[in-house]
């Protein structure tokens, strides 16, 4: 999965026309995805390594763990959510991992998320880096279809951001619904934890800052609809 995850992405880089990535000419938006992704991934498997393989840098990811998850898991957090979700036969330690990972993960696309909306309004984002091409950018949205562009990105924008919010709270109560086909104690073995805690707060993250670039696309093409029409208003009252 990873090299053909590898593979087309080469693809969609080196190519001259865009298929479905969406913000490849927009840095740095899919950077940060991949940053967020590999980051998050290279923790837990450093938390996961330290029950094993103790060393000073697992040490250091575990303590931090620790530390943040009796902040994290208040009544109806994501993160106590995650921890509830386990079997009742889960032993205490497994318990204290699971809660550890999801912490840090949470923190990790909070300060990712944060990171990008300081990028959208500390530094200009998108035309920061040059004018924007929506045909690239978007690829797999049409202009021409389904009603105003501006309504439609709002919509879209709005749409993601609500669902990148809800998702961290919605995935561990639908494991729990769905105790008898997903089994949760899968999180207790190792490789399990990292991917499944790493996806549960990357793909919200994911979502949120695909809602907040749709919602900056939107507000600059008003920007320059508004400029439009002052422009049209001086030329006809000179």
């Amino acid at each position: 999965m990873a090299l053909l995850g590898g593979a087309l992405t080469f693809a969609e880089y080196f190519s001259s026309f865009p298929s479905f990535v969406e913000f490849r000419a927009a840095p740095p938006l899919n950077r940060m995805r991949f940053a967020a992704c590999f980051a998050m991934i290279v923790t837990l498997s450093l938390l996961a390594r330290h029950p094993l393989e103790p060393t000073g840098l697992t040490a250091l990811i575990h303590g931090l763990g620790m530390q943040l998850g009796p902040v994290l898991a208040f009544e109806y957090s994501p993160v106590q959510l995650i921890v509830l979700m386990m079997p009742e036969a889960t032993s205490e330690p497994s318990l204290l991992m699971v809660r550890s990972a999801a912490s840090l993960s949470y923190v990790l696309a909070a300060l990712t998320i944060a990171g990008f909306a300081l990028i959208i309004r500390i530094g200009n984002w998108p035309v920061g880096n040059g004018a924007f091409n929506v045909w690239v950018n978007l690829p797999l949205f049409d202009p021409t279809t389904g009603g105003d562009v501006v309504t439609r990105l709002q919509r879209d924008g709005r749409i993601n951001i609500i669902a990148g919010i809800l998702l961290p709270f919605a995935i561990p109560v639908l494991f729990k619904l769905s105790s008898g086909v997903l089994d949760s104690a899968l999180l207790t073995k190792p490789q399990m934890l990292v991917w499944l805690i790493a996806g549960w707060a990357f793909v919200p993250a994911s979502l949120i800052m695909r809602g907040l670039a749709f919602l900056r696309i939107a507000e600059l093409i008003a920007q320059k609809r508004r400029a439009a029409y002052a422009d049209t208003d001086a030329l006809q009252t000179a």
